[in-house]
């Protein structure tokens, strides 16, 4: 009984690397890196692509222990909680993304922080432009959702700002304004 066990995992596993063969002959990798290259070049399905640099807050990541995400959101839009979370939702997940292939240090160091956020509120579009900049100057990347207007607010209304990094470099950023 024994003996049968053994071959029949044997034949399952040879009829997986057969599958396994033909269905890598059929449809070969659609992306394909070159390992260490000068250039930083990538192949998706057959075009070359240049991949983006390194963000600068990966380098803070290797000597800064203290990291952490703020979500800004504009008081001038009154917009229900429903939407506040929602639209906060879509700035952390949009920061993430931006980051998650050129810093992801930054991101492990955050994660390793416990994922801190803190949510704080400010009084116009335009506040929030000076204070993108200001992240933009100390390399600090940031997330700006533009909502699509199907519900609380006019469309391509640019309703909440993520921004993530070493926490004193972020308070200097967005450390004058108020919890929401």
């Amino acid at each position: 009984m024994m003996d049968m066990t053994w071959l029949s995992a044997i034949l399952v596993g040879a009829g997986c690397l057969a599958l396994g063969y033909l269905f890598g002959t059929k449809y070969p990798g659609v992306i394909k890196f070159k390992a260490k290259s000068a250039t930083n070049t990538a192949v998706i399905n057959g075009k070359k692509t240049r991949a983006k640099p390194p963000l600068e807050v990966e380098k803070l990541a290797e000597i800064l222990e203290d990291f952490k995400m703020v979500l800004v959101v504009r008081n001038d839009l009154k917009m229900g909680k429903g939407k506040i979370a929602a639209q906060c939702s879509h700035a952390t997940l949009g920061l993430y993304k931006k980051i998650l292939h050129r810093a992801p240090k930054a991101l492990n160091r955050w994660e390793m922080c416990g994922q801190v956020k803190v949510v704080v509120k400010i009084d116009s579009e335009d506040d929030m432009l000076v204070l993108q900049e200001r992240a933009k100057s100390l390399n600090i990347p940031t997330h700006i959702v533009i909502d699509a207007g199907r519900t609380q607010i006019a469309p391509n209304s640019r309703t909440v700002m993520a921004v993530l990094g070493p926490a004193e470099l972020v308070d200097d950023v967005t450390g004058g304004l108020k919890l929401l």
